[in-house]
């Protein structure tokens, strides 16, 4: 296999069999046993036959070829039954294919059934030295990763308490703080992610960004977003065969295209849409620090603006920064409250689209003493960035006391999209000019899952949000315009 090949498999097949009654087996192994010591062929052939007969094969995969390449991210969607868990067990090495053959390179970490590679009797801590030595770490390599895995874990002292007492979520931190701290090259993971709360969700995702720019991940799921987003590439299977292999935003549309005809008729065709809009409800911000609002402007006129106000050659927004690439650990924390508030002055935990909210990020100022752009994201549970903005051409005038104060206070006045149920986390960050390297950020501070908002949205909406509509109408005109 060359070298730039993580995993290939080969004309894979797969058959678990069953019996109609439990007297089947019993006759199969007997007449397997009278045909391996019968005289004459015909006779060995036909008590072959029959004890075949004793046994059903269902086949799970049938002759399933592909190759993943080192570095990429794989996705594998299907329906139920479709062969997707088989065949990661078989990529892992814990179900030994009928046919055909698999080939990887390099370590595994596999976070596929809940509870797999643990014993339930003993505790969390026992389990993390147990499961570590699965994935071919040391005791001493497990005692120097021992406080990170737990860190990562958070299930508190649970950790010192048997498995068994351990929610399914709790199962799901463990184990996937495990294989965080195993070196694995490739890592695969069949819907564990579905189980967690939101803010396990967004760790998780943070690392799997990370580990996407050097290892190669197998993922399955039925979540769609989710393959969308963390997949370059998606294998659909069909009843054990591959249907389509391709990119991965055509074949998910290919996959639900069929779905909906299979259940409606032929007739019926899944699109998908994308719509933005305004709303134009109102908001009085709490009074604070002075602020002028950022104007909508052209390119060249945005660029004006910056080298005006920062100098030349100075982009200081917060568009230039990766959202997946900012730091989990809070060197020098600046940022000391994070505030979402209703158009009635409460704060907001749960929204359903349309209204109309104030984001208040306060923080110190930087110990270089220059003014900082403040700014946000909003992120989807699979850690995806959907909308943000940033301080950058907010205009501060001459305000002395704006940048003079040790303190300062940016606020966010926006209109709440219509977002599909679920959780969503806000992100803040603090930014100034790196020192020394002009025309570069440098993230001061950053603050993951500042908050975490719920969606209550009852719409029906397609793509990754939907726009408040400020009227829709349905009318008649005249065929022939009266002069």
């Amino acid at each position: 296999m060359s070298s730039d090949i993580a995993i290939r498999a080969a004309s894979l097949t797969k058959g678990f069999e069953s019996y109609e009654q439990p007297s089947d087996r019993l006759k199969r192994s007997v007449l397997g046993l009278l045909g391996t010591l019968a005289p004459l062929p015909p006779l060995r052939r036909a008590l072959f036959k029959r004890a075949q007969d004793c046994v059903r094969t269902f086949w799970a995969l049938k002759g399933v070829d592909f190759e993943i390449a080192r570095g990429e991210t794989v996705g594998i969607i299907g329906r139920n039954g479709s062969g997707k868990s088989t065949l990661l067990q078989i990529v892992c090495g814990t179900l030994a294919p009928t046919g055909g053959e698999v080939e990887t390179r390099g370590r595994i970490a596999a976070l596929l059934e809940l509870g797999s590679g643990f014993d339930v009797e003993y505790t969390g801590r026992e389990n993390i030295y147990m499961n570590g030595q699965l994935h071919g770490l040391s005791r001493d390599q497990i005692d120097a990763r021992l406080e990170q895995i737990i860190e990562f874990a958070d299930i508190g002292h649970f950790i010192d308490q048997p498995v068994k007492t351990y929610s399914s979520g709790m199962f799901v931190r463990l184990a996937f703080a495990v294989i965080a701290h195993v070196d694995a090259d490739i890592l695969v993971i069949d819907e564990a992610l579905a189980v967690g709360d939101a803010f396990f969700t967004q760790k998780c995702m943070r690392f799997l960004r990370r580990f996407q720019q050097t290892g190669t991940v197998l993922f399955v799921s039925h979540d769609s977003s989710a393959v969308r987003s963390l997949c370059s590439r998606v294998i659909w299977l069909d009843r054990g065969v591959i249907r389509e292999t391709g990119e991965a935003r055509h074949v998910c549309t290919s996959y639900f295209e069929a779905f909906y005809r299979q259940q409606q008729g032929e007739a019926t065709s899944w699109a998908s849409a994308e719509d933005l809009g305004e709303s134009g409800s109102d908001i009085k911000a709490p009074a604070g620090l002075t602020r002028q609002p950022a104007q909508a402007q052209t390119a060249d006129q945005r660029q004006r603006f910056i080298e005006n106000a920062a100098g030349p050659g100075v982009t200081l927004t917060a568009l230039d920064v990766d959202p997946h690439s900012l730091p989990t650990q809070r060197d020098t924390p600046l940022i000391e409250s994070v505030e979402l508030i209703s158009e009635q002055g409460s704060p907001v935990s749960w929204v359903v689209g349309g209204e109309r909210v104030l984001l208040r990020i306060r923080a110190k100022r930087p110990e270089s003493g220059s003014l900082p752009v403040f700014a946000f994201f909003v992120k989807d549970r699979l850690g995806q960035p959907l909308f943000g903005d940033d301080t950058s051409l907010t205009s501060t005038g001459d305000n002395a006391a704006l940048r003079e104060a040790p303190a300062v206070e940016a606020e966010f006045v926006f209109d709440m999209p219509i977002l599909p149920p679920g959780d969503y986390a806000f992100t803040a960050l603090v930014l100034t000019e790196a020192a020394h390297v002009a025309g570069t950020i440098a993230v001061q501070d950053c603050v993951h899952d500042a908050l975490i908002v719920k969606s209550e949205s009852t719409s029906v909406t397609t793509g990754l949000v939907g726009a408040p509509m400020s009227n829709i109408a349905l009318f008649v005109r005249d065929e022939v315009e009266q002069a």
